[in-house]
């Protein structure tokens, strides 16, 4: 969980095992084969999908968040609460919870701060001074594509205008 969290090894049916400590690609390869349970599991797939496309990171996180929402909610109506009253407590929680984030957070501005944020969730020093050194060629506005190489080291490549994939 987090910036530390530990690396886990998928076995795949076919082909050499997987170690990851991404938490899309560890919800990806979940297939239960009780019915009840593989809703639930989908339910968390989709949170953690939905996570990654948003944010790019934070999904063991988020994953952590739907399992505690949906035990305490499913402890709650077998307790006798209101499934619709239940769910405008959450929406209202998390207005509010969202509304707090927005007012702690920090504008990061400097290429130092934005090294170190990028450094932190890359869990690599030179690849977050790397993606500082992007983000200030290409702007805030811009768009940064962060791929793999066959090649060993770091490289930064800028292409301006437009680029389509074929």
């Amino acid at each position: 969980l987090g910036p530390r969290g530990r690396n886990v090894v998928l076995e795949k049916k076919w082909g050499a095992p997987t170690i990851t400590n991404d938490g899309v690609s560890i919800a990806k390869e979940i297939d239960l084969e009780d019915p009840y349970e593989k809703i639930g599991a989908e339910l968390v797939k989709e949170v953690a999908k939905k996570t990654d496309d948003v944010a790019g990171d934070g999904t063991t996180t988020a994953t952590v968040l739907a399992q505690a929402l949906v035990k305490e909610g499913l402890r709650n109506v077998a307790a006798g609460a209101d499934p619709i009253a239940l769910r405008r407590g959450i929406d209202k929680a998390v207005e509010a919870v969202t509304a707090e984030l927005f007012a702690a957070a920090k504008k990061i501005e400097s290429k130092e701060q934005i090294a170190a944020t990028a450094s932190i969730s890359a869990g690599d020093k030179e690849i977050g001074g790397l993606i500082a050194e992007a983000l200030d060629k290409v702007g805030e506005q811009g768009v940064i594509t962060v791929e793999e190489s066959n090649t060993f080291g770091l490289e930064l490549e800028l292409a301006e205008g437009m680029r389509f994939d074929k």
